[in-house]
């Protein structure tokens, strides 16, 4: 059930996969990777200094943005696992990937879909006072911005798994091609951000707008093209028909059977297909186990049962451990919910901190824009030392071949997210009492020329360190435990957990400005416009504290978690 095919759905007769066919997959992400971060660093500009859209409603706009084309990784993992296979529902969504920044960069060229710019400086920027966009136009760019979102949503929860696809399971070294393989896709992950943070950055603030949008969608319009030049190469996954019916099977049944005994003298036995087939196509068969014992009951075979009962009456017990593993699978990934919120606000909050830095580099000054690249460059620097330094040394303290597991991974991760966060408190209260020592409490704008923007650099690659450990290892972790009908799927748990991380961002910044601040007694929030007058060091530790109470339930959640 789970042997790959060629693109025809039949037997593979030559030698496809391995390595050549997987970068021509990293291209894709790459791409898609590229244009999304170029987005997120670069619309909230769009919207406040083109758009002339408030900077508090652009940023929440972006993150909502971020967290539905995140979230919705479902809807694409369950037409590939369905119906699409991988193959097709990256080559359908990439292609409205493109047709969404192509709208995206006609509404950076063309003046009819902008506010009139005239009398637009900085200052009528701060005061409100520029002509806002008309509802048509803000229409427009969410209509493109969202095909953009539902583009990426298809392609997101396929591409891991499809490369990794592309490996040969029955060979010796598939566990150590699976373990670089997710290194190596993270890594182009990396270097699509990497350049959105700086290439595209310099493009915009050079060409303008349209030639930064336009350089995104002609990125992805190029990897498209690669990623179909690869098509012979590539081996494939039978879908296996749609997994939210077979998860309305097995509840249907044991529904049914709810008040069958596991002792009584009708029960046959576990129901299961003889002999090596699996009853779901693209899949293998999955050994019982004692969890949930509730769910067995759809696999309760029944003296009364007929010879070819109807699957909403009985299940197979492959089935039925299909919607337990995904069950056991949820904890780990909403565990890293949190490292998702701190990564959403790190992209507002710290972009705001360094326009009160100074942001020189030497004779150079970089844009606060490109300020984001450097958890890029530390992931880029880690994943390039992980297996010469973190891998041996490792080894010696854990005993484990990889250095660590997938899940000891993931909460190194987390726990270098709550120092990455813990050192951003400790930087903003001393940067705000520098500040107001100084005499720069009103003027939030103006760079401070004593103080440099790379202290920030410490939190950002510590962010950059906990990314690579958590992230890399969910997926590695997500693609090994879930069912084979379901990889897709399972790679899209990472995706919905970014996503509700954007979306939780949105909401604790509604709450914290609610609860902190006053209009009317003119007491600014903790997320004050003017960070000198904000307290954005509070906010840093109410993050701290919740990422260690997040830690703590993951390490229940893993020492919990038995591997398949």
């Amino acid at each position: 059930g789970a042997t790959p095919v060629n693109i025809h759905g039949k037997p593979i007769m030559s030698k496809t996969g391995g390595w050549i066919a997987a970068f021509f997959i990293f291209g894709n992400e790459m791409a898609e990777r590229m244009a999304y971060f170029g987005l997120s660093v670069n619309m909230v500009a769009f919207m406040f200094y083109v758009m002339h859209r408030p900077f508090e409603s652009s940023a929440n706009a972006v993150n909502n943005f971020l967290g539905i084309s995140q979230a919705s990784s479902v809807l694409g993992g369950f037409l590939a696992d369905a119906y699409l296979g991988r193959y097709w529902t990256i080559a359908i969504f990439s292609t409205i990937y493109l047709v969404g920044l192509t709208g995206i960069t006609l509404c950076g060229t063309l003046t009819i879909l902008m506010p009139n710019q005239d009398k637009c400086d900085q200052i009528a920027l701060l005061l409100g006072n520029c002509e806002p966009a008309k509802p048509w136009q803000m229409l427009y760019l969410y209509t493109v911005l969202y095909i953009t979102g539902f583009g990426a949503a298809g392609i997101r929860p396929c591409v891991s798994s499809f490369g990794a696809d592309q490996f040969d399971e029955r060979s010796k070294d598939y566990k150590d091609h699976l373990d670089r393989f997710f290194n190596f896709f993270y890594l182009s992950v990396t270097v699509g951000a990497i350049v959105a943070f700086t290439a595209v950055v310099y493009i915009q603030i050079k060409h303008g707008w349209g030639s930064a949008f336009g350089s995104l969608a002609i990125a992805m319009g190029m990897s498209n093209f690669v990623f179909f030049l690869g098509t012979p190469l590539y081996r494939h996954r039978l879908p296996g028909g749609s997994p939210l019916t077979r998860v309305a099977q097995v509840l249907v049944a044991a529904f049914r059977k709810r008040n069958a005994s596991f002792e009584s003298s009708e029960i046959v036995g576990l129901y299961e297909l003889q002999g090596k087939r699996s009853a779901i196509q693209g899949s293998a068969k999955i050994s019982h186990t004692e969890d949930f014992r509730c769910l067995d009951k759809a696999a309760l075979k029944l003296k009364e049962d007929s010879l070819d009962p109807s699957p909403w009456r009985l299940c197979t017990v492959t089935q039925v451990e299909e919607i337990k593993i995904l069950i056991k699978l949820l904890p780990i990934p909403a565990c890293t919910i949190m490292l998702n919120l701190i990564l959403t606000e790190y992209l507002t909050l710290s972009v705001q901190q360094a326009y009160t830095l100074n942001t020189h580099m030497g004779h150079l000054k970089l844009p606060v824009t490109c300020m984001p690249v450097f958890p890029g460059l530390s992931i880029f620097l880690f994943l390039s030392l992980y297996y010469s330094v973190f891998v041996p040394l490792s080894r010696k303290i854990t005993g484990h071949p990889h250095g660590a597991s997938q899940l000891q991974r993931v909460g190194i991760g987390l726990a270098v997210s709550i120092v990455s966060v813990a050192w951003a408190g400790v930087f903003e209260g001393y940067r705000r009492h520098y500040a107001i020592q100084h005499g720069y409490e009103a003027s939030f704008l103006t760079p401070m020329e004593d103080l440099s923007a790379y202290w920030l650099l410490i939190q950002y690659c510590l962010i950059g360190i906990a990314e690579v450990f958590c992230i890399v290892g969910l997926l590695e972790f997500l693609y090994e435990e879930a069912p084979d009908a379901m990889r897709s799927i399972g790679s899209a748990y990472a995706a919905v957990a970014g996503g509700l991380g954007c979306f939780a961002a949105t909401i604790l910044n509604n709450i914290v400005k609610s609860l902190t601040g006053d209009l009317e007694k003119r007491k600014p929030s903790w997320l004050s416009q003017n960070i000198n007058t904000g307290r954005f060091d509070y906010f840093y530790w109410l993050l701290t504290v919740m990422s260690v109470i997040n830690f703590c339930v993951f390490l229940y959640a893993a020492n919990r978690y038995q591997y398949r």
